[in-house]
């Protein structure tokens, strides 16, 4: 049984008991109240019994030491973003809830957290989904842990800017063209496998293409959900990659070394040899390409919602449109397969010729006409009873 006591010159009651294990805990339980020191002490004990954890750290853990166990699980996890996360909690987390403790976070504290983000700081609701996740994450992370009882409700807010854009076949063409030749590939690509430029496309090696398997690869890390991936090659993309090996093998015979499937021939300095470079990013060529083709502010990442819709246009199943994408959720999936206009028009049309065939006059009701002595038939009406019959 817990008991309570007090230490000779200090008023506050400690608190005695033993944890699973039977060692012996010895706390402040926080008051001079006798009874109220009590009352926890047994509290502590009741918890015990009921299998929870009872160390004397428990809901003691502040934002601080909360932030260091999620980075630490960041790291451990080799996620990629610890950056963008660390920022948010720097920017705009930490100067919120700094000191607390994560016990004392509870719903009223992180609703009044999305109201001033959203209503002094005027953040977007998917900006303020990123940062609510991170409060999720930690709260996780501590209970899992056995550093807090209960983890609070974190609401989400419902996002209205996710982005729906994507190339129909002409407007494509026309960046296509506009594109330096050492970029137009790297398009083609994307625009037929759907996989992220920067992190999946640019980062291809030879290694990764097998045309006697006639696939080209993602290994396992390399993509977003760090699970591997294989794109089949169709036509058209055995030709682009055949074509790109016929460069490669021209700098290999002018003495360069590539192992990347796409990149650009540059010289040092005017006039200088070339050699090859490994192609990064192509931020300000591809917005002189969008403007100049007259469709300025498209996105690189509109190649991947453009891949998907065609896909399900030309009657692949969703299940397998997924793992070519690399889409592990539906409705992550459901967001990129965007119906547009021409769709829309395609639909229409084969709901034509549904109707009967109208008859009479426009509004659907027969002609009037006129009987052989002149008058209309509704001349020879005759009233009987106030019931009329012709």
């Amino acid at each position: 049984m817990a008991s309570i006591y007090t230490r000779p010159g200090r008023p506050t009651y400690m608190m005695k008991y033993y944890g699973p294990n039977g060692r012996c805990i010895r706390e402040s339980t926080g008051t001079t109240d006798p009874r109220k020191a009590q009352r926890i002490a047994d509290a502590k004990e009741t918890d015990k019994g009921r299998g929870l954890p009872v160390a004397a750290g428990v809901g003691k853990i502040k934002w601080e030491a909360a932030v260091a166990l999620y980075e630490a699980d960041y790291r451990n996890n080799d996620q990629r973003s610890l950056e963008d996360q660390q920022r948010r909690l720097r920017l705009h987390l930490t100067p919120i809830f700094a000191g607390y403790r994560m016990s004392e976070i509870g719903p009223p504290e992180i609703a009044a957290y999305i109201s001033h983000r959203r209503d002094t700081e005027k953040a977007s609701a998917g900006t303020v989904n990123r940062e609510t996740d991170i409060i999720r994450r930690m709260f996780t992370i501590c209970v899992q842990g056995g550093l807090l009882l209960y983890q609070p409700h974190v609401p989400r807010l419902r996002e209205r800017n996710a982005r729906a854009g994507f190339f129909e076949r002409g407007s494509f063409e026309s960046v296509y063209r506009r594109l330096p030749e050492a970029l137009q590939p790297v398009v083609a690509f994307a625009n037929i496998t759907g996989w992220r430029i920067d992190s999946e496309v640019l980062t291809r090696e030879w290694r990764h293409v097998d045309f006697d398997a006639n696939e080209v690869r993602l290994d396992p890390g390399e993509t977003k959900n760090g699970e591997p991936r294989v794109f089949p090659l169709t036509a058209d993309l055995r030709a682009l990659l055949l074509e790109r090996l016929a460069v490669r093998n021209a700098a290999l015979e002018a003495g360069h070394v590539c192992p990347w499937v796409f990149f650009r021939m540059v010289a040092k300095g005017r006039g200088g040899k070339k050699y090859p470079k490994v192609i990064k990013r192509f931020d300000k060529a591809w917005a002189t390409a969008c403007k100049a083709a007259g469709c300025p502010g498209r996105l690189r990442h509109d190649f991947r919602r453009t891949a998907i819709r065609n896909m399900v246009r030309r009657q692949v199943p969703e299940r397998v449109a997924m793992q070519l994408s690399g889409h592990l959720t539906r409705s992550v999936f459901e967001r990129y397969n965007i119906v547009s206009a021409g769709d829309l028009t395609d639909a229409a049309s084969r709901l034509e010729g549904q109707a009967p065939p109208a008859t009479g006059t426009p509004a659907g009701t027969p002609a009037a006409t006129t009987g052989t002595d002149g008058r209309s038939p509704a001349k020879k009406v005759r009233k009987f009873g106030g019931a009329a019959r012709i």
